[in-house]
């Protein structure tokens, strides 16, 4: 999971982040070692009954939110490898006719998300303005879903069938609508590898930080360490995840009058 690729990014963007460098060594190294790339639907297809197999060595290439980097710095990257790899764009931080504000740094304009497109990158959703999906009403909910999936398709005359959910929180309710808006599998973070029996609306991916070295990342690609690495990460996943029940539970009492 990868989001900004650029030298100077945002102090925002900047922890989650990787530079131009970093990013064209860690390609290489999956082609060295022999990996697949696919993209997100891909991956879903053959997971499902009757699906095509999966190489020997698949691994997913993610960019979420729709940094201007991913155009400027990965496309040549990925180009040059050969490999596919799949966007999710907020829609409502794209430079553009959608553009509603809050993007962190520079972000893609639709031009340039078509040329991804045409590269063989799949454009999955990623929601309309970047909200935290199990905190939201449902008509909220549906909103950030649905408007994402129109204006994709309308952008790009095809309608996604990948999502990935933003901070990657969801529920078991974000989860049902995301698959009523249509979305066919979603992926969330989770610092682990993706395996089947997550479910398609609950697969797992591993985080790649500015601070990733070449080291760490080649024990990441072989399923080494993963759980050891991420482990501050995902205690404080687990104690958010009960703060924001409680916030969404207190929204709702206060929402009800009671």
């Amino acid at each position: 999971m990868y989001h900004a690729v650029g030298h100077r990014p945002a102090k925002a963007a900047y922890g989650l982040s990787v530079s131009p460098d970093a990013f064209a060594e860690q390609m290489e190294l999956l082609g060295e070692r022999g990996f697949t790339p696919l993209t997100t639907a891909q991956l879903g297809d053959a997971w499902r009954a009757g699906g095509r197999p999966l190489p020997r060595q698949p691994v997913l290439i993610t960019f979420d939110d729709g940094y201007e980097g991913v155009h400027r710095h990965a496309l040549p990257v990925l180009a040059k490898q050969g490999f596919a790899s799949t966007l999710f764009v907020s829609t409502g931080w794209l430079r553009g006719a959608h553009d509603e504000g809050g993007a962190l740094d520079t972000m893609l304009d639709w031009d340039q998300v078509r040329e991804l497109s045409a590269a063989g990158t799949e454009i999955g959703g990623h929601t309309h303005t970047h909200p935290q999906l199990d905190q939201l009403d449902d008509d909220r909910l549906r909103f950030e879903t649905v408007r994402c999936r129109d204006i994709i398709a309308d952008e790009l005359g095809a309608v996604p069938v990948s999502f990935a959910y933003p901070y990657g929180y969801s529920s078991r309710r974000v989860r049902r609508t995301v698959r009523a808006a249509g979305f066919a599998q979603s992926l969330a973070v989770g610092n682990g590898l993706a395996l089947p029996r997550q479910g398609p609306y609950a697969l797992q991916r591993v985080t790649v930080r500015r601070a990733t070295g070449i080291e760490e990342f080649e024990r990441l690609i072989e399923g080494r360490s993963i759980a050891r690495n991420f482990a501050k990460d995902r205690a404080l996943t687990k104690g958010y995840a009960m703060v924001r029940r409680v916030r969404r539970a207190a929204g709702l009492i206060r929402r009800s009058g009671g």
